[in-house]
């Protein structure tokens, strides 16, 4: 049987192709984590990696075992998690824990905790929000109990959804943009812009990207360098709530449409997350 030190072991090296970096980022020596993975071979029976003096890859093996290896953990951590608040509720500490992209959805949002809250029987709501993509993961690992995600960005694989809102987008530019006094907008008017180059998220390992653009962490600090005329942005048209004076939101007609949709774990048993998707539903 495959041990979970294992699995997290090798979803590193596999991560990484690089067992150095693994070990540092596991925060153990090299040696003890190569004869870890060269036991889970013999565990599984089959080749995992293939090692050359210059590089590591994923064999066809290792390929599936990265993926499963991910979801296994991913449900291990959950468990825990769940373990835990159930515990603090049992001490009558315990509510749901929601999570939402920051800047995203929030009239939605705040009509949707309004409406909740005076429900029979509602419980308190912990409303953690977070940077792009990062709501999936929070539900994934059990760190949330209900998300407000987004197709086509975000990852629903493994969740029930129901959808609440589907809606177009426009591209957010700084007032006085040769670009802001136009009716509308097709994706290729914003491809090549020279003088406004797309914004560069980080990615999981909080690395980012090679490009032009302004390295982004929030979306505070984005919209505030829309408004110094560094970078664009495009987004769901509910977005327009927020903007401030200096900005200007014209529609991308050609950009794909955006269906906001409340996501649960599909093994979810929680009364609470039941009572608060029905009042989602009814808004």
């Amino acid at each position: 049987m495959v041990e979970t030190r294992e699995l997290r072991y090798f979803v590193a090296v596999a991560e990484e192709l690089h067992f150095g970096r693994a070990a540092q980022r596991l925060g153990i020596a090299q040696p003890p984590l190569s004869r870890a993975i060269s036991q889970l071979e013999r565990r599984v029976g089959v080749a995992l990696l293939e090692r050359t003096s210059r590089s590591v890859t994923l064999t066809a093996a290792g390929e599936v075992l990265l993926h499963e290896g991910r979801a296994a953990l991913d449900a291990v951590a959950a468990a825990e998690h769940r373990a835990r608040r159930a515990g603090q509720a049992t001490a009558g500490a315990a509510g749901v824990v929601l999570a939402a992209k920051a800047g995203a959805s929030s009239e939605l949002l705040a009509k949707l905790l309004d409406a909740y809250a005076s429900e029979p029987g509602s419980v308190p709501v912990e409303v953690v929000l977070s940077g792009p993509g990062e709501q999936a993961g929070l539900l994934r690992d059990g760190r949330a109990d209900v998300a407000v995600l987004h197709h086509p960005f975000d990852d629903t694989a493994g969740f029930d959804t129901e959808a609440l809102a589907t809606e177009g987008q426009v591209a957010v530019l700084p007032a006085g943009h040769p670009l802001s006094t136009r009716a509308e907008l097709r994706l290729a008017d914003l491809a090549d812009v020279p003088d406004l180059p797309q914004p560069r998220w980080p990615r999981p390992d909080g690395t980012y990207a090679d490009g032009p653009g302004p390295q982004v962490q929030s979306q505070t600090q984005l919209l505030q360098l829309v408004a110094l005329g560094r970078t664009v942005l495009v987004v769901p048209d509910s977005a327009r709530s927020q903007l401030h004076d200096g900005l200007v939101a014209v529609p991308v007609v050609d950009a794909p449409e955006v269906t906001t949709v409340i996501a649960w774990p599909a093994h979810s048993r929680s009364r609470a997350v039941a009572d608060l998707v029905r009042t989602a539903l009814r808004r």
